[in-house]
């Protein structure tokens, strides 16, 4: 269809709204977002954009912008709790880069380009309510204003209100994992590598940020309890530094620097059965399908699905058609990883002490018999072009 003109609305300033914003906004369209929060802004945390995201910051016009903002990855190694290597994953060779970025840098990056492609931002938009009709979406807000939206974009996370009025509501299970987030200042020399420390039911992920300033920690463990989704509970450090007493003592050294640590408990989503209503909204990233944090995803995929949505759009007669077409190419795609994922949590926290030494070692003897073996079980994921989806 022609998207020159074409009004089109989506929900919430994140990295999947900014990104299918101006990917709307390229081919034509005429776009606002909103957004409930009173700036386009994130709090200090860390991402991993592998070339199957990157790919589409460069089809955006971004990827020079990613290359400035972000560190390229040398590596990502694998090793036990006590710090020994178990294997070591060469990602310094791909093309685009494997990139560590700040959350709230790739926010701005987008946010600019997404002005810049003629968006309009909207802040401070909280949704009570979306009622959908044959001419698209009403949206009211809390403060009682009102908006037509012909086709309506739902950006807006793992607690969307366009996913809900699409599916229903669907009360998400504890995984029995919660996690830590930190954000601490480097110290000289440190390499552009992200290290994950695997122990028993825990393991500890460290990687640089912004020209190495600043290490980004996530640390998961396996608990029995947990009480309210979300990442924004503040702890205590020393939790964090308790959790991971046995741990090596460069995590040791790490974890003294901690002073501000936020935890969230990991809570595991069904991907969304139904991604739009007829040509009236669609959603995408965590609003269709929410992933764990293991095999750092959430905002590549968030990525494919922007493009994805934009160009089956842009093919096809009718939004309908556009969407339904964009959910026929992303269903399995984001099933497949969300999979993945959910076995590298497996992985990473066997509990038994022969199983793991077992594991291990297998782990290193292939990656020294074939080095480059390891990194090849990743092609399909970062591989995938979702730019040259037909």
């Amino acid at each position: 269809m022609d998207l020159s003109g074409y009004p089109i609305t989506v929900l919430g300033g994140g990295i999947a709204g900014l990104a299918v914003a101006r990917a709307l906004a390229l081919r034509g369209a005429e776009v606002t977002v909103l957004e409930q929060a009173e700036s386009l802004s994130e709090v200090g945390a860390g991402l991993q954009i592998s070339p199957n995201g990157a790919r589409v910051l460069q089809a955006l016009g971004l990827g020079d912008a990613l290359a400035r903002t972000g560190v390229r990855a040398e590596a990502v190694e694998l090793r036990d709790y006590r710090g020994g290597r178990v294997l070591r994953l060469p990602v310094g060779g791909l093309e685009p880069g494997y990139t560590f970025v700040h959350r709230a840098d790739l926010i701005d990056l987008l946010a600019d380009g997404a002005r810049g492609a003629g968006v309009k931002v909207r802040l401070l938009q909280q949704i009570e309510s979306i009622d959908l009709g044959d001419d698209g979406a009403h949206l009211t807000t809390a403060q009682g204003g009102t908006h037509h939206a012909p086709l309506l974009i739902g950006a807006d996370g793992l607690h969307s209100k366009v996913r809900a009025v699409l599916n229903g509501r669907v009360v998400p299970f504890f995984t029995r994992q919660a996690a830590w987030r930190a954000v601490v200042p480097a110290e000289d020399g440190e390499r552009p590598v992200a290290t994950v420390y695997m122990g028993s039911k825990r393991h500890l992920v460290t990687y640089p940020l912004r020209g190495g300033s600043l290490i980004n920690v996530v640390a998961v463990e396996e608990r029995g309890t947990w009480v309210e989704e979300g990442w924004h509970h503040t702890d205590d450090p020393d939790h964090l530094r308790a959790a991971f007493a046995s741990f090596a003592p460069q995590v040791q050294a790490l974890l003294d620097r901690v002073e501000q640590v936020r935890l969230w408990g990991l809570f595991r989503h069904p991907v969304a059965k139904r991604w739009h209503a007829g040509g009236a909204a669609a959603i995408l990233g965590d609003a269709a399908h929410p992933t764990l944090p293991f095999l750092a995803q959430g905002a590549n995929l968030a990525l494919e699905d922007a493009w994805v949505l934009a160009a089956k759009l842009a093919k096809h007669s009718t939004a309908e058609e556009g969407l339904a077409a964009y959910q026929a190419a992303r269903a399995a795609r984001a099933a497949k990883v969300i999979d993945a994922a959910s076995r590298n949590a497996r992985n990473y926290h066997l509990s038994a002490s022969p199983v793991r030494f077992a594991a291990h070692t297998l782990l290193r003897l292939g990656g020294l018999v074939m080095p480059k073996a390891p990194l090849r079980r990743f092609d399909w994921l970062y591989g995938y072009d979702a730019t040259k989806i037909d």
